[in-house]
């Protein structure tokens, strides 16, 4: 049985740049009415009776839209995983939770500068205890993800084919 098509494509400006994501009804109804054009398409056909399309898995609108200025997206746990890579902040392993740098019951605000990604391991070890007490340093700085790779990261899961128009944001 052959697998199903996406359920979703990648929407981007006419300037390449990510805008949302959006269900395959909506995305083969830019193409059909040319206001979008595929970029990447998977190898599988939609059929209607007088025409095939290929499955869209990436678009780009034929006209540049203004979005006004975006909305920061909240550290959540798959957020910080996926800005820190899955690595631990204190011992560079795999990470499976977060932390709070400077410890909520200690005063600490749950925003990105105060939350990173850390092991089971090291966040037990240190509790509600700051990085002073048990010399400990960070490697990095943690700073809120810029562009709108940030945003759809947050709000569903990428498609392997989109990689390249995300990572392209990200590094604007």
């Amino acid at each position: 049985m052959p697998a199903a098509p996406p359920r979703r494509s990648l929407l981007l400006n006419a300037s390449l740049e990510p805008l949302c994501v959006v269900s395959m009804h909506r995305a083969v109804l830019l193409v059909l009415t040319g206001k979008a054009t595929v970029l990447e398409a998977d190898d599988r056909l939609l059929h209607s009776e007088r025409s095939a399309l290929p499955v869209p898995l990436v678009l780009c609108l034929t006209r540049y839209v203004h979005v006004p200025m975006r909305r920061t997206v909240p550290p959540t746990r798959r957020t910080v995983l996926l800005r820190d890579g899955h690595r631990c902040a204190y011992c560079g392993g795999a990470a499976d939770t977060v932390d709070h740098v400077h410890p909520r019951s200690r005063g600490g605000r749950h925003e990105w500068t105060n939350v990173v990604a850390a092991c089971g391991r090291c966040n037990n070890r240190k509790s509600n205890r700051l990085l002073s007490e048990l010399g400990w340093e960070l490697s990095f700085t943690p700073r809120a993800p810029r562009g709108a790779a940030a945003l759809l990261s947050a709000s569903v899961r990428a498609d392997p084919s989109w990689t390249a128009y995300l990572a392209s944001d990200a590094a604007a």
